[in-house]
């Protein structure tokens, strides 16, 4: 059965890293959908049956069967629809990928993440930042080639896309500076390459949209104080 619009849905928020990861894999394979935009605040009663457990964003609906958690997405996009791969197809090479993936998850977006969240407690934020920092360093030393899937993007690529865009808003908003050229040369010369693949570029969000939503936020932990 041919995908066309009707097939497959996404659900999700422009603001989300972890939503842009399936645009951009969606778009890598030519698959056309339709994108449902969310409000995390007022949980949609879609969103809620097609992801009960986690109840967030994004969820990929295809046929109407839904798949939720974006690295997930990711291997079911790319075992369903074979044009385009984005997983190695050597088996080892395919495991390290998705060793690094959940790396990125793990260490990097969740202590930067913790960064804007720990605006008011010093030494955390402090903890925070240098867990980013020693996470950054190991992948710097992973990557090998032009992009982490060798001469085109793939699957550790698409999951990195949070340190190519959203780190570098979080410098912005916080003043920190932990992902510089001069700290990170090889990764930093990446971000570059990956934020100008055309797909890429067509699938990130608007910088300064992005960068007012996460202001007002960051402002209003600030006031919290």
């Amino acid at each position: 059965m041919a995908a066309n619009q009707e097939e497959v849905k996404l659900l999700g928020s422009v603001n989300s890293p972890f939503v842009c990861r399936v645009q951009i894999a969606l778009k890598l394979k030519g698959i056309e959908y339709k994108f449902v935009e969310e409000n995390l605040a007022i949980k949609s009663d879609e969103l809620l049956k097609y992801n009960p457990v986690y109840k967030k964003v994004p969820v990929l609906v295809h046929n109407d069967k839904p798949i939720s958690e974006s690295l997930v997405i990711l291997e079911y996009i790319d075992e369903t629809w074979k044009q385009n791969p984005i997983l190695p197809s050597d088996p080892y090479q395919r495991t390290l990928a998705r060793f690094w993936s959940k790396f990125i998850d793990d260490k990097i977006v969740a202590a930067s993440v913790k960064v804007i969240h720990t605006v008011n407690d010093v030494k955390e934020r402090a903890k925070n930042v240098e867990e980013s920092i020693e996470a950054l360093r190991i992948l710097e030393n992973e990557l090998k080639d032009k992009f982490f899937g060798g001469e085109e993007i793939g699957f550790v690529d698409i999951a990195a896309v949070f340190i190519a865009f959203w780190i570098p808003l979080i410098q912005d908003i916080t003043g920190l500076q932990f992902f510089t050229a001069e700290k990170f040369p090889k990764l930093h010369k990446w971000s570059q390459e990956f934020l100008n693949h055309p797909i890429v570029k067509e699938n990130i969000p608007p910088r300064d949209t992005l960068f007012a939503y996460f202001k007002a936020h960051y402002d209003s932990l600030i006031a919290s104080k």
